[in-house]
């Protein structure tokens, strides 16, 4: 007899059923395969002991502070450990419960039923003269060859801006905005490179907005989250799909000392205030990005990256862009010019982590690595 440990990260369907499993046991199976954790903050004191002997009752376990049974503090914070079995088990469980254990009932839904969807690769595209990286700036028909390269190179998505947005740059305006982009988009219509491949447009502006869904643009990658009504009303006018980006301050002052009470729970509230603005404006199709580097420390990025997954329970497409940012440099001491490595790991661990679009300045690597992770997350014993 011989016992080889496995990864925790193996295709537990494909194991269970290569051995020969019946696939209601694969379904049984597949349920105790993973363990999952959660961070309750502020749990009523009472709820948590009631929680705590319902988890050891069902072989889960919630951790909680050594005084928690003497109710010594109204609120205390909590982790809970479970399985995905044991979870449905508890979430039925407290929905009978007092002390706001119904409610927690209602969020430990939402943050396992979580949908997939195939990783994209969204290619950058800046036609301005002072974006922080050098080689994604592109003009007028130097642009449209390198559009064409990215499609050639199977980008999934082309998001093309013409205001920098690095801290410290200053915005223009939609007049100068609009004469960048104009010649850029005509040519894209007019060579209707749009049935290839879906055109993002990285703006906030109306008249650029407006001009861009005129003539095929697909999504709006908006940096402010739809914070302007118009915008609102304009994608959901043309039926486009709405990326709503977190941004703490301005790109001038956004990286003047940021500061969270908590940086997911903060940022899960904006996208419910955003997201609720989106669909009253009949906006279908939205995407959300914690917005990385926009507004945030090292660790705050950091922290959003690890559990990324948190915000899977809105039930919409994540993207990340974290392509050559300084918050490598801040890491492994690296200019842009030398980041490629750093972004591909970042990268594929939001897709580990949930994400499905990946906004890069290098498309061919970011889809290696990405074929190659997949190959490695497929294999079988």
């Amino acid at each position: 007899m011989r016992v080889i440990a496995l990864s925790n990260e193996f295709d537990f369907k494909k194991e269970f059923a290569k051995i020969g499993s019946s696939m209601a046991g694969v379904k049984i199976m597949e349920k105790k395969s993973k363990l999952y954790f959660f961070y309750i903050k502020d749990l009523k004191t009472p709820a948590a002991n009631i929680l705590k002997q319902d988890s050891l009752s069902i072989g889960a376990d919630l951790v909680v502070p050594k005084d928690t049974i003497c109710c010594k503090d109204e609120f205390v914070d909590a982790i809970l450990i479970a399985t995905k079995r044991e979870l449905e088990i508890l979430i039925k469980k407290q929905k009978l419960q007092p002390f706001g254990l119904k409610e927690l009932s209602s969020n430990l839904k939402d943050l396992i039923d979580q949908k997939r969807y195939r990783p994209k690769i969204m290619g950058i595209i800046n036609a301005n003269s002072d974006s922080f990286y050098q080689n994604s700036r592109f003009m007028n028909k130097e642009a449209i060859t390198k559009i064409e390269q990215m499609i050639q190179d199977k980008a999934d998505i082309i998001d093309i801006g013409a205001v920098s947005s690095r801290p410290g740059s200053i915005g223009v305006s939609q007049k100068e905005e609009l004469e960048r982009l104009k010649p850029i988009i005509d040519s894209i219509y007019k060579q209707k490179l749009h049935d290839k491949v879906i055109f993002s447009l990285d703006s906030y502006q109306i008249k650029p907005i407006e001009y861009a869904l005129e003539r095929g643009f697909k999504m709006i990658n908006d940096i402010t989250g739809l914070k302007d009504d118009k915008v609102c009303s304009l994608v959901a006018s043309y039926g486009a799909s709405a990326v709503i980006m977190h941004m703490q301050k301005n790109p001038k002052d956004m990286q003047k000392n940021p500061t969270y009470e908590n940086v997911i729970l903060d940022i899960e509230d904006f996208f419910q205030q955003r997201i609720s603005k989106a669909k009253d404006f009949g906006i279908k199709d939205i995407i959300l990005d914690v917005g990385i580097g926009f507004g945030k420390s090292l660790e705050h990025n950091l922290i959003l990256l690890k559990h990324l997954r948190h915000f899977k329970k809105f039930g919409y497409e994540l993207l990340v862009g974290a392509s050559r940012k300084s918050m490598i440099d801040m890491i492994s001491k690296s200019l842009v010019d030398d980041r490629l490595a750093g972004s591909l790991i970042l990268h594929i661990n939001a897709i580990k982590e949930g994400a499905s679009i990946i906004r890069v300045h290098d498309i061919k690597e970011h889809i290696q690595a990405i074929k190659v992770q997949q190959a490695l997350d497929e294999v079988l014993l």
